[in-house]
């Protein structure tokens, strides 16, 4: 029997010429990955196995971006010791205030992140990877030590489903609205523990940012990474970015895969998710009179160029609804700088949001845009569960940048189709 594209990139790093779901087995790590919030976590756990020395001072990443600028003392001091330990370490890549963004935008952009790499994060969000090619999922903090000290960790191999992807999107609709149609349709743990390989020839159609949404939001199906073939798209990101070596593997003809899907992309409409789980999906023309106190766009979902400027397109010359707040999150430094430059900056100020500087910080209910008892927010995140936000009696209605700007300009959820 054949393999999928994430069993051979797993068959090559553990040494080995074939493996099957189910199998134990021990692989090498291209990158491991710890941010503000978890590596404080690991780091007793790397001195408690006895370890003094990261295995790859440029293999090991800690970008502080969950709580930073720091929001009070106990965040400060976290950041405080893995600041310290990257110094102790000499580690090539942290990425301090100022230079640092959200970390899963952040790494592609940098070129930490290349097709055929295995890399574990101790972020659950660590699956965005999958876009270019590389088999990327998140681990705990406990692993995510042992990572840093041996280079090499344990998987159980996954089984695989493969979503057949065919067509064109419809105008505003995007990778957001594709990944969260796919979740309603499969659920929050449709592919537990599974690869979700995406494939066909609509893959040609997506940008990467809309692949990186939907590598990113493959957890959200339980899954333990989501894929997708390396292309020219791929490639041509890979060549702007990159300056590491790359592999590139194709799955057999012959793979066995769990389930397969067929989607045909001029299908999926403008999709909204209502609380309390991604999977509680409908079309934006069936939400009804769903009226908003906040959007956040921004995240490791949907911080990105494209998002930022198709919110842009659509606040240009419009204000946000009186008495709502808009709140505006680009991933990292350079986006901001890029948005800067190309006057979309401009565009929010002037259209009423708030501009920020990269962070985590309101997707988590961390801090810049707290939720308080009864209030609603549209954002282009990727978790609407219970007080994910702030307060438990609060809700998150998950949809693209192109939904939430309409929603900030009408107060409720609306489609820019409607304007």
């Amino acid at each position: 029997m054949g393999m999928t594209m994430t069993q051979k990139i797993l068959a090559d790093h553990a040494g080995r010429e074939q493996i099957s779901a189910g199998e134990l087995i021990e692989a090498q790590l291209d990158l491991v990955l710890g941010n503000d919030v978890t590596t404080p976590v690991a780091l007793p756990e790397f001195k408690r196995m006895g370890a003094t020395e990261v295995f790859d001072r440029e293999k090991v990443v800690i970008v502080p971006d969950h709580f930073t600028p720091n929001k009070d003392i106990l965040s400060a001091e976290h950041c405080k010791q893995i600041r310290e330990f990257a110094v102790e370490q000499d580690l090539e890549n942290y990425f301090e205030v100022g230079e640092m963004g959200i970390e899963h935008a952040l790494l592609p952009e940098k070129g930490l992140v290349v097709p055929g790499d295995v890399i574990i994060g101790a972020d659950s969000h660590t699956c965005t990877y999958g876009a270019l090619g590389a088999f990327s999922t998140g681990v705990g903090s406990t692993d995510m030590a042992v990572g840093m000290a041996l280079g090499k960790t344990w998987f159980k191999v996954p089984e695989a489903q493969q979503f057949k992807l065919t067509g064109k999107m419809r105008p505003w609709v995007t990778g957001k609205d594709v990944i969260l149609h796919i979740i309603g349709m499969i659920g929050v743990d449709g592919a537990r523990y599974q690869s979700m390989e995406f494939t066909g020839d609509g893959v040609a159609n997506l940008t990467m940012d809309d692949r990186f949404t939907m590598a990113n939001m493959a957890i959200e199906a339980g899954a333990k990474n989501g894929i997708f073939p390396v292309d020219d798209k791929t490639l041509a990101y890979v060549k702007d970015h990159s300056t590491k070596n790359y592999k590139v593997y194709e799955a057999d003809e012959d793979a066995d895969y769990e389930q397969v899907h067929e989607i045909d992309l001029s299908t999926i409409p403008l999709t909204v998710a209502f609380p309390h789980l991604p999977e509680n999906t409908r079309p934006v023309s069936e939400a009804g009179d769903v009226k908003v106190d906040q959007v956040i766009i921004g995240s490791c979902t949907n911080g990105r160029m494209d998002d930022l400027r198709m919110t842009a397109k659509i606040l240009k010359g419009k204000k946000v609804a009186k008495h709502l707040r808009c709140i505006i999150f680009p991933g990292t430094q350079k986006i901001y700088l890029e948005a800067v430059r190309e006057g979309l900056a401009e565009i929010f100020v002037e259209a009423g949001a708030v501009f920020s500087t990269p962070t985590c910080g309101p997707c988590l209910g961390g801090h810049m845009g707290i939720l308080a008892k009864g209030e609603r927010a549209v954002s282009t995140t990727n978790r609407n569960f219970v007080g994910r936000m702030g307060h438990p009696e609060s809700e998150i209605y998950l949809a693209s940048p192109a939904v939430a700007a309409a929603s900030a300009i009408t107060g409720k959820i609306s489609s820019p189709e409607n304007l």
